[in-house]
């Protein structure tokens, strides 16, 4: 499929007029027309349709637009390889918020030349993207073992369960987890995890947990659970500021350690010499990772929790 047939299509869609999308392109109209002739022969179907007051896409144009959108985003991608010193990192939202953005400002102090174009959603967004060649580096709360790419633990965070001011748990070290049954907890971005790893480490009283609200953020939940809708497992890090302005108060469950693993994946056949693969390099060796391959056994990487808890020293 020629990129200049994709070009064209796009073009005209976006000006609705094949006079503008020539103008924009450099290109005489019978050469767009032929573009898009030759897009429309190779794929079967009518593609635009032309009317008095300009142009619109058809139905099979219509469906062709993010396919065609994402050939041409792959393409200048092939071609950033070589030239560019832009890296393209994303992250999953709580960690794209809450624990990439000093990294970040210390990664571009070290290399004031180079571009961040940071993308942040759910996890399975960002994989997917990673998968689809639309970004280098991807920081996420699960991985799923792609073929063809190399993921690291990139650090373990804690969980702690938080609640509003005033509740009964305030001031408490921690509670036994029998205190947790039957309780509806604040759910916050769907595909993150954590629900999963409520349900595995608190496996006997998994069954009388459930979902109050699915909130969608972290954010939200913390909102709700301030203003006294109910309380949520969060991690420690998304909650630094509001422990220690006493907006909220957050505990443990004794003899218990809940712990996020967070992943760091890439693609393994990244150059040499790319700014991806200099960042990667920056967070292996950065003091707040505990980089280990994912398939070796990882050493427990030490407390990261910077949020006091009500009733600790």
């Amino acid at each position: 499929m020629n990129l200049k047939h994709i070009e064209s299509f796009l073009a005209i869609v976006r000006c609705g007029s094949f006079r503008k999308a020539a103008a924009q392109l450099g290109i005489s109209q019978p050469a767009l027309s032929q573009h898009l002739g030759h897009l429309e022969a190779e794929l079967g179907g009518s593609l635009i349709q032309r009317r008095n007051n300009g142009c619109r896409p058809t139905q099979a144009g219509l469906a062709l637009i993010p396919h065609a959108e994402s050939l041409l985003r792959a393409a200048a991608r092939a071609q950033a390889l070589f030239k560019s010193n832009a890296l393209y990192l994303g992250a999953s939202s709580n960690i794209g918020v809450y624990l990439l953005q000093p990294l970040l400002r210390q990664y571009l102090d070290r290399h004031p030349t180079e571009r961040v174009e940071l993308s942040i959603g759910t996890n399975p967004v960002i994989a997917d993207r990673l998968s689809n060649a639309e970004l280098d580096v991807a920081l996420m709360e699960w991985w799923d073992d792609r073929p063809g790419f190399t993921a690291h633990l990139w650090r373990e965070e804690e969980l702690l369960l938080i609640a509003p001011p005033g509740h009964p748990w305030c001031g408490r070290s921690s509670i036994d987890r029998e205190e947790l049954r039957g309780c509806a907890l604040l759910g916050g971005e769907p595909g993150s995890g954590t629900w999963r790893i409520i349900q595995t480490e608190l496996a006997a009283v998994s069954a009388s947990l459930s979902l109050a609200a699915s909130l969608g953020s972290t954010e939200a939940v913390k909102r709700a659970v301030q203003a006294g809708l109910g309380v949520s497992i969060v991690l420690a890090s998304a909650v630094e500021h509001e422990l220690r302005d006493g907006r909220m108060c957050a505990t443990r469950i004794r003899d218990l350690e809940l712990k996020k693993r967070l992943h760091l994946a890439y693609r393994e056949t990244l150059l040499e010499n790319c700014p991806a693969r200099r960042f990667v390099r920056f967070l292996m060796s950065s003091p707040s990772s505990a980089l280990r391959p994912k398939h070796r056994a990882c050493e427990r990487a030490p407390d990261q929790s910077l949020s006091p808890i009500r009733g600790e020293p």
